[in-house]
């Protein structure tokens, strides 16, 4: 399991979160954009992103999108609609820029196989014993290089404890 504790996951890549002190300190209310504002944006992307002086987008609305759908539509919207969108952001920016998606309730429900180190999403209620697999869909497989992003702040640095953040990968592809 990767471990990350600096910061670089709030100028690059593309991160899971759901710490929110950090979203706090990260982009005001105002400064997030709705799942439906970063469709919008694909082909017209700013040359300032609202976030982190410019470098980041923080997105809130994706949770509730793949929990409206059952499993199988969420998989097939996630690879048809969201994965091109993600991809589209990080050939605009180069490298240069974050894309943070905020999922309020991602802490009980991105879960790890201990095994295979592969991450889940477990899917709301009626489908909750049905997962969606994160690595295969959004990370084309390369889990190896996903870091847990750990809180520095956080005395319990423990990457499944309190100060476990979210998840960041740096690039897709």
């Amino acid at each position: 399991m990767k471990i990350l504790q600096g910061d670089v996951w709030k100028r690059r890549g593309v991160s899971l979160l759901w710490g929110g002190e950090s979203l706090s300190a990260l982009a005001q209310p105002q400064q997030v954009v709705s799942i439906r504002e970063f469709f919008a944006m694909v082909g017209q992307w700013p040359d300032d992103l609202p976030c982190n002086d410019g470098n980041t987008l923080v997105v809130a609305g994706l949770e509730g999108c793949v929990d409206l759908m059952d499993p199988i539509e969420g998989e097939a919207w996630m690879k048809s609609d969201l994965l091109p969108a993600v991809l589209a952001f990080q050939d605009e920016y180069s490298l240069e820029a974050a894309l943070v998606f905020w999922l309020p309730t991602g802490k009980n429900r991105v879960k790890m196989n201990r095994a295979t180190e592969a991450y889940s999403w477990v899917c709301s209620a009626p489908h909750s014993n049905q997962h969606l697999d994160l690595g295969r869909i959004l990370w084309a497989g390369a889990e190896a290089d996903v870091g847990r992003i750990i809180d520095p702040d956080c005395t319990n640095s423990d990457p499944d404890g309190p100060g476990w953040i979210g998840l960041h990968h740096p690039r897709l592809s």
